[in-house]
């Protein structure tokens, strides 16, 4: 993709969305995962003290481009500084960064998100409740990617100018419903609204999720206040409710609009000034938390998982695997180190271990579930 250039701040002026000041301050650091160290940028604003949980926003980057562009390019930081919360930009794998959803084998970015909140938790007081993942084009793919392996760990995800490949759609089946939001252009040249031999069309993904989510089928639709004839385009909300545990599906239909962030400082043309994609994301994603969904018992994961417990911990020389004995058992270091493997086990020997924290990951029936354990 090419690389959106910024342009000056006289777009204030026209549509009030652009401004980068910012109170807060990023930190920029990485961990490993899956033996490779992977980056991030994590935005937090001047009100965090640490005195009480936080939500956490996700915003992915587009392929072939960086946190950092992310971070500009989606402009979460104003929001962040009223609302609170904390900003979270991963950066893909590889030189030509990119989101490994479900593309191959190489590198597991589903692990590395999962990682990445449980890594961010430990050194923040973020609320688990309200993890949110957001993103763009392939990142924007990434985040329903998350959405159909990650559910245990993200509340709800938004995608601008991305879709689901087509040859996973149909195997895209959390155990919970999940609120998902679609902003995307009719002429966008990169990810087709009508869909294309890789992507399913922004009609089939809203599909999609409504089935999952056991939405209503009408929706109920607007259209936005054309705010400036400059952007050459308008957009259309429509809102699918009624799904399981409150659950929504939400997509702006950008008439005309192009492969970008509506509301973003950029000089890409058809971008759409009518409305701030990150302002409607973060008033979609602060509806809803994790607790209203998974704390009904009963699809699949809740099935496999609910009984698991770990003991004891810390641990010294084996720990325990209560409620489930056949999977893939992996431990991992807190730097995402491959450390043990098994593929059966009640008892997991850990004394070669140093001591540290830990994390199992334990995955069967195409589920992942997650516990932390401390190595004594």
């Amino acid at each position: 993709m090419r690389l959106r250039k910024i342009i000056t701040i006289s777009l204030f002026v026209l549509t009030g969305f652009f401004c980068f000041a910012q109170s807060g301050t990023t930190i920029v650091d990485s961990i490993f995962s899956g033996g490779i160290s992977r980056k991030f940028r994590l935005y937090i604003p001047l009100s965090y003290d640490g005195s009480k949980p936080v939500p956490l926003v996700m915003s992915l980057h587009e392929i072939n481009e960086t946190a950092a562009i992310q971070q500009t390019y989606s402009n979460y930081m104003l929001i962040a500084d009223t609302a609170g919360f904390l900003v979270l930009h991963p950066q893909g794998s590889t030189s030509n960064p990119y989101w490994n959803a479900g593309l191959n084998t190489l590198v597991d970015d589903v692990m590395f998100i999962s990682q990445l909140i449980d890594s961010i938790k430990l050194s923040y007081n973020i609320d688990l409740n309200k993890v949110y993942c957001s993103g763009y084009g392939n990142g924007g793919v990434m985040s329903y990617y998350l959405a159909c392996h990650l559910p245990n760990k993200i509340a709800a995800v938004a995608s601008v100018a991305g879709s689901m490949y087509n040859f996973w759609i149909l195997n895209c089946k959390p155990y919970r419903a999940v609120p998902v939001m679609e902003i995307h252009g009719t002429l966008d040249g990169t990810v087709n609204y009508a869909g294309s031999a890789a992507f399913a069309s922004v009609d089939s993904v809203a599909r999609r999720w409504l089935s999952l989510n056991k939405c209503a089928s009408a929706a109920t639709s607007y259209s936005l206040p054309d705010a400036t004839n400059l952007d050459n385009s308008h957009a259309v909300n429509y809102l699918y409710s009624g799904g399981t545990d409150g659950s929504t599906v939400e997509v702006y239909k950008v008439i005309d609009g192009s492969h970008s962030w509506p509301g973003a400082a950029t000089s890409m043309t058809n971008t759409n000034y009518d409305f701030s994609a990150s302002q409607e994301i973060w008033r979609f994603f602060r509806k809803f938390k994790l607790s209203q969904f998974v704390t009904t018992v009963g699809l699949q994961e809740n099935q496999v998982f609910n009984e698991l417990s770990l003991y004891p911990s810390p641990a010294n020389d084996f720990i325990t695997i209560a409620g489930l004995s056949e999977g893939v058992f992996t431990i991992y270091s807190i730097e995402g180190r491959k450390v043990i493997s098994e593929t059966s086990a009640t008892k997991i020997a850990v004394s070669s271990l140093a001591k540290g924290i830990y994390f199992l990951k334990i995955k069967k029936y195409d589920q992942e579930h997650m516990i932390k354990f401390v190595k004594d």
